[in-house]
């Protein structure tokens, strides 16, 4: 990328404010060397690292990043084999638990991979929690080893404390003695040369045997070791050195285990960096409420409400703009102050961003190009020292343009072609935008020339566009209108500024005819501009109005049907309490009947069953003599069931007795023997011998069958009873009704409450005779009984 064109749109001032969100030296390093990517792919790579560091920071928070060092020098001293100072040691255990709790904070938080590079990165850190946990627990200091970190270091340390304790009790008794007091400066205990000694007068030194080690400045003082602890003194240096010897032997001990995971703990090193240099990213971002660009390589731009990053966002007036679509090219006219130069700036500097992964203070919808180069001619580079004007300063960074430019980029030029005569001027400027243009490159220039602004007009790809000014205040609103030339307004801004009218009219009679013509077009475009604007917001306004009366009608409408909708649920409500009482009212009253009808009709009812039953026997008796099969076993028993190979059967449809030989099948098909034939039949076609019932007979099961039969009821009345009695009855009459052959019975529990109904159908439910329940239809007795039909 161009290095002048970085310079004049300040783009260094960008990579300061990025640098101010990183956290650590090793992040620094990379947003300092950010410079912008013409790669797309490498571009929308960058974009998605922001978007995902600040979706996170928006959503999460702060991001722990703190404690991060640069352990380069660290793992240099581990790989040659010299061990760490306490203080390295720390910063390496404070790093490496840095990775391990932003490890863990992405994992505690994970709940969908929505941050996919983010994630990637973090998945790839390495923990060593045991080499954090070893170094925590010797070094508790920047200068200081724990008694912990070995049992040896400890025991030494013991015994330094007891040999100082020796001495300072020996020392104690030598200056508390009376005979030594008036020997002694002070009745003191100090150290000189890491030896205990005693401040002794220099007239006594012979009193106080021992070795001098130091005297005080005026001489007057002696510090003199007794030699009563010389011998301590001695034992107590060897201690010390004992203990300076392990320490480093601890020390050792830890580096060597950092030493064993360098590689790790590098490739730790680079994540982290770039792990900070992207949530420092996320963090400009968030401050500049900045927003995630559309990239394309079309060389289209389209930016909504853009800010400039360098100027007070309370202040600073959004642009809209586009170019590279209906048109390559954007002629920018307009009074100077008006906001020409900044747009230009805008542009360079957010395009600038959005290529080195940085998202950009604009609006959602802004779509950016990946140019392969940008260039900028802003501002006045005249130079005294190589002798250029204005122009020729200009002039000699366009011909510098035009010599490298290539097609995929984008030129900005401010105040083309000024500087000069304005008729070559304007003419030179035309000539290098029509050549820009067939070349394909994207540029906006900024001009005052007239000409230009006709150029734009009769020249297709090439548009106009103006800042707004307004006359009334003489200030501008920085305002662009893409598609409108801008007038310079130099007579109307004279005349407010109070210039004779006399000086402007003379003024205006100096100028061509055509120009005043141009500039009259411009005038009325202007008004009509400025009418349509108006008309258009009244619209807006009116639509405003009708869309705000339109959902106050749709509110209300929507009340309505709800005040409707809960009115027409009440009286549906009240409805059916009314139905419910009523039916239960005539279900009372028809029970009370029924009562009364039951008592008159429940003798004369049980009187002619009795009566037909004993006919059904009569007649059952006669075809048992007819076709020589015992009744009892015809009517009121069933299949044979558990049949075993062996038992003897009678064949009902050809009446002979046979042997089983198979069990019955899942259909109950099985194979008997009859004489010399093997006869396959259903097991619904057979009965048990004689011989077998009167064995039942005998066991008196056949006279509890003919007893059960004859006395059973077709139903139970339980009505007045407890759910206990009621279970256990019913349970009973199901067993006698089974074993008397009735097929369906009824069960009288009445309505009542319904306790004794609902026990009741979950005693049928689970019963191993009932085959199914129902309740009694009109006639039968309602809801009143349930019918059971037995198996």
């Amino acid at each position: 990328m161009n290095e002048r064109t970085l310079r004049v749109l300040e783009f260094q001032k960008i990579k300061d404010k990025l640098i101010e969100q990183v956290e650590t030296s090793l992040g620094k390093e990379i947003a300092e060397k950010i410079e912008p990517s013409i790669e797309y792919e490498k571009i929308v790579s960058w974009q998605q690292e922001t978007h995902e560091a600040t979706s996170m920071i928006i959503q999460r928070g702060n991001i722990p990043l703190g404690g991060i060092h640069d352990l380069s020098y660290h793992l240099k001293r581990a790989e040659i084999g010299t061990f760490l100072y306490p203080g390295q040691l720390l910063e390496v255990s404070d790093t490496l638990r840095a990775a391990r709790r932003l490890k863990n904070f992405i994992k505690e938080k994970k709940e969908e991979s929505r941050f996919p590079i983010v994630e990637g990165y973090v998945s790839s850190l390495f923990t060593f929690k045991r080499i954090e946990d070893r170094i925590n627990e010797c070094i508790v200091g920047e200068d200081e080893i724990s008694d912990n970190a070995s049992p040896t270091l400890k025991n030494i340390r013991r015994s330094i404390e007891s040999k100082n304790v020796a001495i300072r009790n020996r020392l104690n008794s030598i200056i508390s003695s009376s005979k030594n007091q008036k020997f002694l400066q002070d009745a003191i205990i100090t150290i000189r040369q890491d030896r205990y000694v005693v401040p002794v007068k220099q007239e006594y030194r012979s009193n106080i045997p021992g070795l001098v080690h130091d005297q005080s400045s005026s001489g007057a003082t002696l510090f003199i070791e007794p030699m009563a602890i010389v011998e301590l003194n001695n034992e107590l240096k060897e201690l010390k050195l004992k203990e300076k010897a392990e320490i480093e032997r601890i020390l050792m001990e830890l580096t060597t285990l950092i030493g064993e995971k360098v590689q790790e703990i590098k490739s730790n090193q680079k994540i982290l960096a770039m792990l900070d240099f992207i949530f420092a990213k996320g963090k400009l971002a968030v401050k500049m409420r900045a927003v995630e660009p559309k990239m394309n390589k079309n060389g289209y731009i389209r930016i909504k409400n853009g800010r400039h990053p360098l100027l007070d966002p309370k202040t600073v007036i959004p642009t809209n703009i586009w170019i590279g679509d209906e048109f390559k090219t954007l002629v920018i006219t307009g009074p100077n102050t008006g906001g020409k130069t900044v747009t230009l700036k805008t542009v360079g500097l957010l395009t600038l961003m959005a290529q080195c992964g940085l998202h950009v203070p604009a609006d959602y919808g802004t779509e950016l190009a990946v140019f392969e180069q940008v260039f900028a001619d802003i501002g006045d580079e005249q130079s005294i020292e190589q002798s250029l004007s204005t122009f020729s300063s200009h002039m000699t960074n366009i011909v510098e343009i035009l010599d490298t430019i290539k097609v995929n980029a984008l030129v900005l030029l401010d105040e083309l072609g000024a500087g000069t005569d304005p008729t070559e001027g304007a003419a030179l400027a035309i000539a290098i935008l029509d050549h820009l243009y067939k070349l394909g490159v994207r540029t906006i220039a900024t001009t005052h020339y007239t000409e230009l602004k006709q150029f734009a007009l009769t020249t297709k790809g090439v548009e106009n566009a103006s800042v707004e000014f307004n006359v009334e205040t003489l200030s501008p609103t920085y305002k662009l209108l893409i598609g409108v030339p801008g007038k310079s307004n130099a007579f109307e801004i004279s005349k407010r500024l109070g210039l004779n009218q006399y000086i402007i009219d003379k003024s205006k009679n100096l100028i061509s005819r055509e120009d005043i013509a141009f500039e009259d077009i411009l005038t009325k475009i202007e008004k009509d501009r400025r009418i349509a604007e108006e008309e258009r917001d009244e619209a807006v306004r009116l639509k405003l109005i009708v869309q705000k009366q339109k959902d106050e009608y749709e509110r209300m409408k929507e009340k309505l049907a709800l005040q409707r909708e809960k009115l027409m649920k009440e009286a549906r409500e009240e409805a059916r309490k009314i139905l419910k009482n009523a039916k239960e009212e005539a279900d009372r009253i028809i029970k009370e009947l029924r009562d009364l009808a039951r008592e008159q009709e429940e003798k004369e009812r049980n009187r002619k069953i009795e009566e037909a039953r004993r006919k059904l026997r009569g007649k059952l008796n006669n075809m048992e003599d007819g076709l020589g099969i015992p009744m009892d076993l015809a009517v009121n028993t069933k299949p044979p069931k558990n049949l075993k190979i062996g038992d003897t059967v009678l064949l009902l449809n050809l009446n002979q007795k046979g042997s089983v030989i198979t069990k019955p099948d899942a259909n109950g098909d099985l194979t008997v023997q009859v004489g010399i034939m093997k006869v396959n039949v259903n097991i619904k076609n057979l009965r048990l011998d004689k011989e077998e019932k009167e064995k039942i007979q005998k066991t008196g099961t056949g006279k509890i069958l003919k007893r059960k039969a004859e006395t059973i009821k077709n139903s139970i009345d339980l009505r007045g009873q407890t759910l206990e009695e009621a279970f256990m009855n019913t349970d009973k009459y199901l067993d006698d009704a089974y074993i008397a052959g009735l097929n369906e019975v009824t069960v009288i529990h009445g309505k009542g409450t319904g306790v004794l109904r609902e026990g009741i159908k979950k005693l049928l439910k689970k019963h191993k005779h009932v085959k199914s329940f129902r309740d009694g239809t009109y006639g039968e007795g309602g809801t009143g009984v349930t019918i059971v039909e037995l198996k």
